[in-house]
């Protein structure tokens, strides 16, 4: 048997995922988390062969999590889904231990395939996460804007940053609000974390 340990914070998808894999004849899931912090002391009761987990890439730290699970149970592999991938984001996963990477738009099919090629000890990374990983992701920041969120990101007050770039205040902070619509983020600092995984920066 297949053992399966699987990560996804959201109650309605994480019962799915369990309904839809335990229904296979080979694979068994031994223990289902909420979070990835919870990982550590389930896998090392469990030693399950694969960890399926919802990285959620707009979270801030992904490869942080799958590095705590690869440091935890080193033979367990790492099946990652998302909705979308940066290329940055892709290579870092690997670097950090990922086996394989789905789609969240993935067949059941491909699911369960790519959960019996890592438990052979293969890899999986689907079409869509290489095609995204591969295709370069043209910024939507114009080059002030980068310039702007550069000097921000030092965590400098408003007054420091148009003080350094010879901008007037106003200037600045239009720069900063059309930043954070554009990269969708909520504060500076989420905005330069998103310009950077992005390659924008």
């Amino acid at each position: 048997m297949i053992r399966v340990v699987v990560v996804e914070e959201m109650g309605l998808l994480r019962t799915a995922l369990c309904a839809a894999l335990s229904s296979e004849e080979d694979i068994e899931v031994v223990a289902e988390v909420t979070e990835v912090t919870e990982l550590p002391a389930v896998l090392r009761r469990h030693r399950p062969d694969v960890v399926l987990v919802d990285l959620a890439p707009d979270a801030p730290h992904p490869v942080e999590a799958v590095a705590e699970i690869t440091g935890a149970v080193p033979d367990t592999a790492v099946l990652a889904m998302g909705r979308r991938w940066s290329r940055r984001v892709v290579g870092e996963l690997l670097d950090a231990g990922v086996r394989g990477l789905v789609g969240k738009d993935a067949s059941l099919e491909a699911l369960v395939g790519a959960v019996r090629e890592l438990a052979a000890g293969g890899r999986v990374i689907d079409a869509a996460a290489a095609v995204t990983a591969l295709r370069p992701t043209s910024s939507p920041l114009t080059r002030r804007e980068v310039e702007v969120l550069r000097v921000a990101a030092e965590g400098l007050p408003l007054k420091e940053i148009a003080r350094r770039l010879y901008l007037a205040h106003g200037t600045v902070r239009n720069h900063l609000s059309a930043i954070m619509r554009k990269t969708g983020a909520r504060n500076r600092m989420e905005a330069v974390w998103r310009a950077r995984r992005d390659g924008w920066m």
